[in-house]
């Protein structure tokens, strides 16, 4: 391929539908097209690129060597016409393109929130804008603003990474929690022994709050750990477990009395929860639309 053309943009957007669908049947329904229009369109690619980019038949789908560096190639081609589309309509005065959003899971309940003031004022002002919203892990999270694949992600981050803006945006409450089916359900959070019957239950702790879990309750390991607040729920509600849970979040079962909050006055936190963006990174026009926003009061709330 000595020089890109239109035919070979289609050609790579249909090679990475592929691979993210897992096959050809998978992205059927993605593309629109039948398994024998991909099948060619595929073929296509191969020859004009000159190399075999895919196995595929009775041993599934799978990517060969060339195959896979092929689709990091074209994941960073992608992006870079995505931001030049964007950079290019922000300079007929109108903004357009894409806005890739990563959110921590399990925020929908939060009251003190901004993020759906912002999308709602930001949809309100016209854009065309298409959004994309992931949802994942502060560790992958972060790792997807690093590497280009979220332009802004919102979440608790407990640790800072080079290569990153942090913008604090809000504090969120958690607390200590157990079930009805709990032995802990009608204990005396006064009684001086409250720490002696945590150390005894079964702790379930956020695999990336762990060591701040554990030290709060005094205790030396964890019973259980998950990766996301609805798995932390699910053994809190079972009553084998206790564990922390953002307020908001635990609120329905403290009404409809599947839950209490353990003692608290003693194990109350307030979280921070920022945005991260790309540090060094020039922002296109739809982020900084975003991020005005999102962050009205801006100035002076950039932390490192």
């Amino acid at each position: 391929m000595k020089q890109l053309q239109d035919v070979d943009l289609k050609l790579l957007r249909v090679f990475m539908a592929i691979v993210k669908c897992g096959g050809f049947s998978a992205a059927q329904a993605t593309l629109n097209m039948s398994q024998s229009s991909i099948s060619e369109q595929m073929t296509n690619l191969e020859t004009r690129l000159g190399m075999t980019l895919c196995e595929r038949g009775r041993g599934g789908f799978r990517l060969t060597e060339h195959g896979s560096a092929t689709y990091e190639a074209t994941r960073q081609l992608l992006l870079a016409v995505d931001n030049f589309c964007t950079e290019t309509s922000a300079l007929k005065q109108r903004i357009s393109g894409k806005l890739h959003l990563g959110i921590i899971d399990n925020t929908i309940s939060d009251a003190d929130s901004p993020l759906t003031r912002a999308l709602r004022r930001f949809v309100s002002r016209g854009h065309d804008v298409h959004l994309e919203v992931y949802i994942g892990m502060p560790a992958e999270l972060e790792e997807r603003v690093l590497d280009g694949r979220l332009h802004i992600a919102i979440g608790h981050f407990p640790l800072p990474v080079a290569g990153l803006d942090y913008s604090q945006l809000y504090q969120e409450p958690d607390g200590l929690f157990c079930s009805r089916h709990s032995q802990l359900f009608a204990a005396n959070d006064e009684q001086p022994e409250l720490f002696e019957h945590i150390a005894a239950s079964h702790i379930v702790a956020r695999g990336y709050l762990q060591q701040r879990d554990l030290q709060q309750l005094q205790a030396h390991k964890a019973a259980a750990t998950v990766d996301n607040i609805e798995a932390q729920a699910m053994l809190i509600l079972s009553g084998a477990y206790i564990g922390f849970l953002p307020s908001h979040y635990a609120s329905r079962w403290v009404v409809s009395g599947d839950m209490r909050q353990i003692a608290p006055q003693r194990f109350r936190s307030d979280w921070p929860f920022t945005a991260i963006t790309r540090k060094s990174v020039p922002q296109s026009a739809v982020l900084r639309a975003f991020l005005a926003d999102l962050l009205p009061d801006r100035q002076g709330s950039s932390i490192q």
